[in-house]
């Protein structure tokens, strides 16, 4: 039996000229899944969970409800801020009661000296985040959907999806170690170009770009998959595919 990898993923979207925009990463040309275009995201670590004393604005209990488990669903969440710092270098925290952001330069290279430290292994995302007197804006962080990879597939994933602004005073840039590329783009432009045969994607990554594509602002977009309104009904083709139904209590 192939063992299903629980991950987290997440859309950070911003104001674009003609729109929101989200941060796309392409991964590189091997594993299981090569070349794809996917947001940032990856494996739920263990050590996830710990950090639930440094989330701001959730805690495990209201967690374990959104996602519709018994308990320790906070680590989706933390998943979701780590992987996000570490495959794009934007970092959803709170310092001294505000949302945190690059004061200055040599404050932003200093977060990225620390971001390769974290990807190099030679800290953990805990011990960073207390050292720099940090907490985790959980409560930026919105549920948007769940998958599990369907069978057929070469590697099963069980994966939560979810949703973030772009906090200001920073920016995203892709890992190179793990990536090859990373650009902010259109959810219409992205789909145009899996339609043009440029971009690999698969199928949840492609239904969640649908689901995005029609909203005219980043708040109206947060708002609607904060209030549970941004998507459609579930279908027998969707359940197939390995989406899962709402799992709110």
């Amino acid at each position: 039996m192939v063992k299903i990898r629980k991950a987290a993923t997440v859309l950070i979207v911003r104001s674009g000229e003609s729109g929101p925009e989200l941060f796309m990463l392409q991964r590189p040309g091997r594993g299981v899944f090569p070349d794809l275009h996917v947001f940032p995201g990856g494996k739920v670590d263990t050590e996830d969970a710990d950090l639930e004393g440094l989330c701001f604005g959730l805690d495990d209990e209201m967690a374990s409800r959104k996602l519709g488990v018994e308990d320790n669903a906070i680590r989706y969440w933390v998943t979701v801020i780590r992987e996000c710092f570490e495959e794009s270098g934007v970092l959803l925290a709170r310092r001294q009661g505000g949302d945190f952001y690059f004061r200055d330069d040599a404050e932003r290279i200093h977060y990225r000296g620390l971001r390769e430290r974290l990807l190099a292994g030679e800290v953990d995302f805990a011990t960073l985040v207390r050292s720099e007197g940090l907490e985790l804006a959980t409560e930026r962080v919105h549920y948007f959907s769940h998958w599990i990879t369907p069978e057929s597939a070469p590697a099963r994933f069980d994966t939560r999806f979810f949703l973030a602004a772009m906090p200001r005073g920073q920016e995203a840039v892709g890992d190179t170690r793990e990536t090859v590329s990373g650009e902010w783009i259109s959810p219409a432009e992205a789909l145009q170009r899996h339609e043009d045969g440029d971009w690999q994607m698969i199928y949840p990554t492609l239904t969640t770009l649908h689901s995005v594509t029609d909203y005219a602002s980043v708040d109206a977009m947060v708002e609607s998959v904060r209030e549970g309104r941004h998507l459609d009904g579930m279908t027998s083709e969707l359940h197939q595919q390995g989406m899962q139904h709402p799992d709110e209590t």
